[in-house]
């Protein structure tokens, strides 16, 4: 796979896209205001019931699951059916060879990194991704991290050629078209009512 030499200039395309869904974990959840975590956890949760219903593969995996538990519940629930979550012990996920691989394994190569925390293992791994060959976004809204260490996270990722973009802004991507997000819509209705995030403004 060639490395990419710029950062990422065309629209993300649905078919090439797989999801790369990094340690929300309950661990590190605590650690932020309950207002962040919940943003957090019900745009991915939402992302995913999208992901699934075009048919986006999903990388997911958990940091030193016998250290700091399994994925948050609302997580593991939104999970498509017999998605494997990996146990990670690197913090970048080029360091872990079975999550790699099933990366690889997809044949997609756009890379879309969320998760936590956005200065660690989301940077390391999105970096890593790129150094592999792969495009890699990040979602700013689908990130997480202490306040000012957000912002590092972003910035070393951009700097590094990530492309970072939103929640809303990636949904369009995927989907192009009125037409099709008409018929999304009506296929699953939920995603544009009960289940959207309240702060999710489609």
């Amino acid at each position: 796979m060639n490395k990419p030499s710029h950062i990422q200039k065309s629209l993300v395309n649905v078919d090439d896209s797989v999801l790369v869904l990094i340690d929300i974990q309950d661990h590190f959840l605590n650690k932020y205001d309950q207002a962040k975590s919940q943003s957090l956890v019900s745009k991915v949760s939402w992302l995913l019931n999208v992901a699934e219903h075009l048919g986006v593969p999903v990388v997911a995996m958990a940091e030193a699951i016998e250290l700091s538990g399994p994925l948050t519940q609302t997580i593991q629930d939104a999970l498509p059916n017999g998605t494997k979550v990996h146990n990670k012990d690197f913090f970048g996920i080029a360091g872990n060879p079975e999550i790699l691989n099933e990366v690889a394994a997809t044949g997609r190569k756009t890379a879309i990194c969320i998760g936590v925390e956005t200065d660690v293992c989301v940077a390391q791994s999105a970096i890593g991704l790129l150094s592999e060959g792969y495009n890699v976004v990040t979602l700013r809204d689908a990130v997480a991290s202490m306040d000012a260490d957000e912002e590092i996270g972003i910035g070393r990722m951009r700097d590094a050629g990530v492309a970072i973009s939103s929640v809303k802004a990636l949904y369009y991507e995927w989907l192009r078209s009125v037409t099709k997000t008409v018929n999304l819509g009506k296929k699953v209705p939920e995603l544009e009512t009960t289940i959207r995030p309240e702060n999710l403004v489609l």
